[in-house]
């Protein structure tokens, strides 16, 4: 993206507060005015004195001090708006980034790791804010006084004004070439960056596998390795921007020495008055000063530029789900029978994960979706909650196109419990109520006992307000999957999805939760990817996939009479038996929760 254009977005993300932003942006057009009046009124203090009365001088400097007052005003009323702004707009633009890219399709966050978005989001807002405040406070009048002071000096003297627009040229050239020789380096060396966020993150969120496989000293190492290489690819930037800024130096002293000589030369032929060179080396001081700040502007921007790039380019991310303008809600007596009409899905254009699935399943009813690995069990149901659109097909809930529907709406009606339950580094009772967020603390606990939550969190050290860990380290297997249920209970959904729910569960803790997931199904259209015995066996209706098609689907004894893929899947002892509750296992106590095992083939 051009460094103009990213320029002009940044000052774009004001317009919710322009009234304000213009009225800032006034303020420092009569800052410029005010430096450009120093100097010309400086100009004549000297040449009054110079003559034989000093009354003019006094009139002059009388109105340099009502100049120079008005001018420090106006400065702390900008300096105090500005800042306030700019705080503001920062963190309206976290909130803008957070909004749109949690609302971003999964592929989209399969790609992009989270240690690299929180790294866009914090680098990027924190060079909104920098550039903000600098075009209050510097760009603005900058750009202004280099405009209206070159014009100035070419009526003051054009022989003079000649030696500046030569050092203006220069600065131009020097800037741009550093520019283009060193643009592609510096997004190698963000690129090094956001592999560091990448890998610290990953560690962070791993750090038990870390400890116990005793890699803290490859894992520190390797970051030290990263580190070694941002520099190396860091240095020759720098290198290049640090020879700009000398030779920059030295062609603003030189400048000013050549003035004046010049002006000397000038003022004994005659042409010039000792005023107005003066004058001339003021504003020439001033034009030199606010040049070296423009560069100096272009050379932060330039190292902001990839950075504030990512960060649009998250904003630009269209969101594949596409809501209708003006869709209605799903009615709120929602039966919950769902159809699916000939429904095919790509990932890939070359390698479609669904094909042509055609199923009804009747408001109450349990569908058991099964098939081996990669079958698109999971994927299925996925489209259901709009996590992804059919490429073609609908998909129907009681005769609605759920495509016609709002996305809240939809997902309102519809409870999923997912095989990793996906808990929130808060405490357990916000954690349930994600499912319910007005949730009374009665309510709490009635799901809370009805998923058999509820012995083991009143025995916490705050009971419902424990802290849970990040991704719920700090609970038992079975514990995070009863919270889950438990959550799934609060928001009382008609239709619900249980993708896996119970796979990585020991055989004790599995029979407690299948417990809950009875109560949890009850009159409720229900969605099981299933690995349970009973769990086939009681369903209304089997659906079985294999490579994103729907070969077979009836009841239990009708598959097994058709002899098919099912019939081999359970021949093959693919489907377990009932886990048993044993009291020995009610008396271990919720910690012994902790063993798991391989989760089922999905």
């Amino acid at each position: 993206m051009p460094i103009l254009r990213i320029y002009y977005r940044v000052i774009a993300l004001l317009a919710p507060e322009k009234a304000l932003a213009i009225m800032l942006a006034i303020a420092n057009l009569s800052l410029a005015g005010v430096s450009f009046l120093e100097p010309w009124l400086f100009g004549h203090v000297v040449d009054a004195l110079a003559g034989k009365s000093h009354k003019d001088a006094w009139n002059f400097i009388g109105w340099w001090a009502v100049v120079g007052f008005a001018g420090v005003a106006a400065s702390v009323w900008v300096s105090l708006y500005a800042d306030r702004l700019a705080h503001r707009r920062r963190l309206a633009a976290i909130a803008q980034f957070f909004e749109h890219s949690i609302g971003l399709p999964l592929s989209f966050h399969g790609q992009h790791h989270t240690g690299r978005l929180l790294r866009i989001m914090h680098i990027g807002s924190s060079n909104l804010f920098s550039l903000w405040l600098g075009f209050f406070r510097d760009h603005l009048t900058t750009v202004l006084s280099i405009l209206v002071m070159v014009p100035i000096a070419l009526h003051m003297n054009w022989k003079l004004a000649l030696l500046m627009i030569i050092l203006m040229v220069s600065f131009a050239v020097s800037n741009a070439i550093a520019m283009r020789r060193t643009h592609k380096a510096q997004g190698e060396v963000e690129q090094l960056h956001h592999q560091i966020s990448e890998r610290v993150g990953d560690v962070f969120g791993n750090v038990m596998v870390v400890q116990s496989f005793s890699r803290i000293s490859a894992e520190v190492a390797e970051i030290k390795q990263m580190v070694r290489r941002v520099l190396t690819a860091q240095y020759p930037v720098l290198r290049g921007w640090a020879w700009l800024s000398v030779a920059n130096r030295a062609a603003s002293t030189l400048t000013i020495v050549a003035i004046f000589a010049l002006g000397t030369q000038l003022n004994g032929n005659g042409e010039v008055s000792v005023g107005t060179i003066v004058s001339f080396v003021g504003f020439a001081t001033m034009l030199i000063g606010r040049m070296e700040q423009f560069a100096g502007f272009i050379s932060t921007l330039f190292f902001q530029t990839h950075s504030l790039s990512d960060f649009f380019a998250v904003l630009d991310t269209p969101a594949v789900l596409q809501q209708e303008p003006g869709a209605a809600d799903l009615p709120q007596q929602v039966r919950g029978e769902v159809v699916f009409d000939d429904v095919s899905f790509k990932y890939e254009v070359s390698h479609p994960a669904l094909k042509h699935l055609s199923f009804r399943v009747p408001a109450g009813g349990t569908a058991a979706i099964v098939g081996p690995t990669g079958a698109g069990k999971t994927t299925a149901l996925s489209l259901l909650y709009r996590a992804y659109d059919p490429s073609a097909g609908r998909i129907t809930i009681d005769g609605i196109d759920i495509r016609s529907v709002s996305l809240q709406s939809l997902r309102e009606h519809i409870a999923v419990v997912f095989q990793d339950p996906g808990l929130f580094y808060r405490s357990i009772a916000d954690n349930l109520r994600i499912g319910k967020p007005d949730a009374t603390d009665e309510e709490l606990q009635a799901a809370a006992e009805a998923a058999d939550a509820h012995n083991f969190i009143i025995v916490k050290p705050d009971g419902y307000a424990t802290l849970v860990a990040e991704r719920g380290r700090s609970l038992s297997g079975g514990e995070r999957q009863r919270l889950s249920i438990a959550r799934a209970m609060l928001k009382d959904a008609p239709i619900l999805i249980l993708d896996e729910a119970t796979s990585a569960l020991d055989n004790a803790t599995e029979a407690r939760i299948q417990r809950a997931l009875n109560r949890l199904t009850k009159n409720r259209t229900t969605f099981v990817i299933a690995h349970r015995l009973s769990t086939v066996r009681n369903a209304d209706i089997i659906l079985v996939l294999k490579d994103g098609e729907l070969v077979e689907q009836g009841r239990y004894d009708e598959l097994i009479a058709m002899g098919g893929l099912f019939a081999e899947l359970d021949g093959q002892g693919k489907f377990v038996a009932d886990a048993e509750d044993s009291e020995d296992a009610d008396l271990s106590g919720e910690s012994g929760e902790t063993k798991e095992r391989e989760p089922a083939e999905s």
